[in-house]
């Protein structure tokens, strides 16, 4: 293999055609860009991907999509470092940076590392994209200098739409907005609970208050949940959730505790663009659901109400401490009415098992059980409920089928669903809403039978 050259990357112009590849420019998400001549594409859902090789060499250039990012060029850069690049690959240290560049409201971080990978080794260069709230990341990844034209015309050729990023900071622009309340199709978007908090649907969260302190219950949201270390997986949540509404970051710091259903927290203190404050914010996931983000004028306000002092949080901390955070996802709820209910609810639910023999250590076969439900809500009060359920030995003719469907009447009154079927006596549930992205998930519980739970998603 040739010495690689890692200054071949050193010049990236943005938004400036390089015109040499004699071709129409390719285009994904908002990017567009020039394919080198005889290199293959290949596109999912989140990047597109363009490979050369040559002389058992090889070149790959992935263009991700644009996604939410800090106002901190320098920020995303190390975010995406750590989330892509060291996911990707075993890099032999720190990357060596490369003078920064704005072009029409976007400025570019890059760095280049050696790499390793399946024992062979090569150059990985990031360059990270930030402008009017998002980001935009691009990895090169080869193991030879024989690219070095095609990688500097395709980085020249890439153009993105032009941002005023002045603009991108003033609170009354959409980046801002998303603290308005969504236009629900449903009755009830805020609730007063006893305890003090109320809880309001919001775009892309329920948001809770209580005198000074702000609790955001992020709907779930891909790209913010997978497979990592601590730190790189807080990192990607924060610079996606929580940095297009804030800047001037400091004391940023990651935490977590050592237990079977580990605990990520990061923490830090920024100014919201919206009110022009300086706040304290942590954000915080464990085990499901959305990241829960809490706003508290300072520390100590955090500290008052959740009585235990964050940044002291460490790997052996006692878990129970964080029982009270946790707890607040319990306040993401809102009143049913009779005029939320008309279609089709349905959920499903399963459960297997496997068998080996204990003599000879063979498998002996798959136990599973699985349930389906469907609630019809129809005119004039009426309902009609289907049911199927099937267990047993799977792949045997053992497996038990069992199935049911009751009509009649029901009332809601806020909080409770009572339904009256064909026998004619009456059975009430607990019900309320849970606020999802795009809708809501009817959870009903028997009040007499409490095991008997229903999590029901609108069909139609």
């Amino acid at each position: 293999m040739k010495t690689l050259i890692l200054t071949i990357f050193a010049t990236i112009i943005l938004g400036v055609s390089a015109g040499t590849f004699g071709q129409k420019a390719d285009r994904f998400d908002i990017i567009s860009f020039k394919t080198p001549v005889g290199w293959q594409k290949q596109a999912s859902q989140n990047a597109i991907q363009l490979g050369g090789e040559r002389d058992g060499a090889a070149c790959l250039v992935t263009l991700f999509k644009a996604v939410p990012g800090s106002m901190d060029a320098k920020v995303n850069f190390d975010a995406a470092w750590k989330t892509i690049v060291e996911e990707l690959v075993k890099v032999s240290g720190k990357p060596q940076m490369q003078p920064s560049a704005s072009v029409n409201g976007w400025t570019s971080q890059s760095g280049i590392a050696g790499y390793e990978i399946d024992g062979k080794k090569g150059v990985v260069l990031l360059v990270t994209l930030t402008g009017g709230g998002k980001m935009v990341n691009i990895v090169v990844l080869t193991d030879s200098d024989a690219f070095q034209t095609e990688v500097t015309e395709l980085l020249g050729s890439i153009e993105l739409p032009k941002i005023d990023p002045q603009k991108t900071l003033t609170p009354e622009e959409p980046v801002q907005t998303t603290r308005s309340g969504r236009k629900s199709n449903f009755k009830f978007t805020e609730t007063n609970f006893d305890d003090g908090w109320t809880g309001t649907e919001r775009e892309d969260w329920v948001e809770l208050s209580k005198g000074n302190i702000r609790v955001l219950i992020h709907y779930e949201r891909e790209g913010t949940v997978f497979p990592a270390d601590p730190e790189p997986l807080t990192n990607a949540a924060w610079n996606m959730l929580v940095s297009p509404r804030y800047r001037d970051l400091k004391n940023y710091r990651t935490a977590y505790i050592a237990t079977s259903n580990r605990p990520y927290l990061g923490m830090g203190y920024a100014t919201e663009n919206a009110s022009g404050k300086q706040v304290f914010i942590l954000l915080f996931w464990q085990g499901n659901g959305g990241w829960l983000e809490f706003i508290a004028p300072d520390k100590g306000a955090f500290t008052h109400q959740y009585g235990f002092d964050p940044e002291a949080i460490r790997y052996d901390s006692n878990e129970d401490l964080l029982k009270p955070l946790n707890e607040m996802r319990n306040l993401n709820k809102f009143a049913v009415s009779l005029s939320d209910l008309p279609g089709t609810w349905a959920n499903s639910s399963g459960s297997y098992g496997h068998y080996y023999s204990t003599a000879t250590g063979n498998y002996a076969g798959a136990i599973g059980a699985s349930t389906s439900d469907t609630f019809v809500f129809g005119p004039n009060n009426t309902f009609r409920h289907d049911y199927l359920g099937v267990g047993g030995m799977m792949g045997s003719n053992a497996q038990s089928v069992s199935q049911g469907r009751d009509s009649g009447t029901f009332t809601v009154s806020n909080w409770e669903i009572t339904l009256t079927g064909r026998n004619g006596k009456p059975v009430s549930y607990f019900a309320q809403f849970e606020a999802v992205r795009g809708g809501r998930i009817l959870h009903l519980q028997n009040k007499q039978a409490s095991a008997l739970k229903f999590h029901l998603y609108r069909q139609r």
